[in-house]
């Protein structure tokens, strides 16, 4: 039997978020394979060694966090020690989003451990949480993307004139997004140009560099890739509906209020929902990613298939959009932690 450390938590700002898949998966992961070990990081990033009874769902209202009053867990090259004893651990299932989960921070830690983890590697997931950089990479495979521009917080603050120049061709409204950020943090719906400079100091507060885009008049779908025998496979894509009363999927609307549901399968004709899976599947591809990612279009009324993002660690609950779309596809929740493991093994 495989030993499972599941990792959550973190620094980022989708700790939570990270809490509440992490039960999730220990709730779902198979027993007779596996036997999982709960591993939490605290904001201030320590390593604790959590009881499997720790409570990591919603409670009276409250999201679950990581405490500091359990025994840490020292991180050493190849080896993870709990007071001084080794802690075995054959793979890492890493539930971490956002910033430290998904940028490639922690990959890069779990790759000085020297333990298999599930996911993409560092590289992959920098290179996906950039969402400026990540769009280059689409495009030169070939997916449509927004029109927009970056600027960095210091080309924004020596000259904000040139910026603002720079932007008017790309009309309203606009958003504007931290390059960096995740779950929508640090993003900012602009429909009048004299909300841009304020727009731009929230997306600044959570990165230094900010992707500035034309909004895009259409339907929000997303589409689950999950490799299976060293095989990237793509989902039934889902439409995400939006309570009319949100500017746009925003933190609040995801996470807070259940304001907003997946339609599974997408309402487009067969055509459009292939054209979905295959740029999906190219997206895995043209960043290098590995085990599992959710990746997300609009379509527009003409049919017109633009990425906006691809997401390397997707929410992982048992009522995420990831998982239920692969449930739609005939693959249920146990069944896809189990595939993950056994990719990160292979």
């Amino acid at each position: 039997m495989k030993r499972v450390a599941i990792l959550c938590g973190g620094p980022g700002s989708e700790h939570e978020i990270s809490c509440l898949s992490a039960g999730g998966v220990l709730s779902a992961i198979d027993r007779t394979e596996y036997e999982p070990v709960l591993i939490g990081i605290t904001r201030e990033g320590k390593w604790m060694a959590l009881p499997l009874d720790y409570p990591l769902s919603l409670a009276h209202g409250a999201l679950p966090s990581v405490s500091g009053n359990f025994p840490e867990v020292i991180r050493e090259k190849n080896a993870l020690t709990v007071d001084g004893a080794a802690l075995a651990i054959d793979v890492i299932f890493p539930v971490l989003h956002g910033t430290y989960g998904e940028d490639g921070q922690l990959q890069s830690d779990l790759d000085q451990l020297g333990i298999a983890y599930v996911g993409s590697g560092a590289v992959a997931s920098e290179q996906a949480m950039d969402k400026s950089d990540a769009k280059k990479l689409f495009s030169a495979a070939g997916i449509s993307i927004a029109p927009g521009v970056t600027v960095t917080e210091i080309e924004w603050k020596q000259n904000p004139e040139s910026v603002i120049q720079s932007i008017v061709s790309l009309g309203l409204p606009l958003f504007v997004k931290a390059s960096r950020g995740g779950s929508s943090r640090g993003t900012v719906k602009v429909k009048e140009l004299s909300t841009f400079t304020s727009a731009m100091e929230e997306a600044l507060s959570f990165d230094s560099k900010v992707l500035i885009e034309s909004g895009i008049d259409g339907a929000e779908v997303e589409c689950a890739v999950l490799e299976i025998d060293g095989s990237a496979q793509a989902s039934i894509p889902g439409k995400v509906w939006i309570d009319p009363q949100y500017e746009f999927y925003d933190y609040q609307a995801k996470y807070l209020d259940g304001a907003t549901r997946i339609d599974i399968p997408a309402p487009f004709a067969a055509e459009i929902i292939e054209k979905i899976q295959s740029y999906a599947l190219t997206a895995f591809k043209a960043i290098g990613a590995k085990g599992l990612a959710r990746v997300d279009f609009f379509v527009t009324h003409n049919g017109e298939i633009i990425i906006n993002e691809i997401n390397t660690m997707p929410g992982f609950t048992r009522t995420s959009a990831y998982p239920k779309m692969w449930q739609a596809t005939g693959i249920g929740y146990s069944e896809v932690i189990t595939h993950l493991l056994k990719s990160a093994l292979r």
